[in-house]
């Protein structure tokens, strides 16, 4: 049975890279001895291995990198802790002017005009 692998490695700069591969032993060394110039984590060794979850489907692994990959660094550290219930709550709205934060009472009927 063949696995995918979503990834997560902690940069030496503090920073997060999120990959996919099907071999993670393999993909994790080629981030750690620098096997492609062009790559982020390039200039950012060391690195260390900080999440891995594992599909065995390759478009879910995709979509899920691609999740994790807009996420904010709070929601990667909440998984990468393995807090998984704390991702709701990153993910209520803060925005001003979104309609939760403006003030409305939802209770209150539309008054006609």
């Amino acid at each position: 049975m063949k696995y995918y692998y979503v990834y997560i490695l902690k940069c030496n700069d503090n920073s997060y890279y999120t990959g996919v591969t099907n071999n993670i032993e393999r993909r994790f060394e080629e981030h750690q001895i620098g096997e492609d110039i062009k790559s982020y984590t390039y200039n950012k060794r060391p690195v260390s291995l900080v999440f891995c979850e594992y599909f065995l489907d390759i478009n879910q692994a995709i979509m899920f990198e691609k999740q994790v990959k807009g996420w904010t660094r709070k929601k990667k550290e909440a998984i990468i802790a393995d807090n998984w219930e704390k991702l709701k709550e990153l993910s209520v709205c803060r925005n001003a002017s979104h309609f939760e934060n403006k003030g409305f009472d939802s209770a209150q009927p539309d008054s006609p005009d």
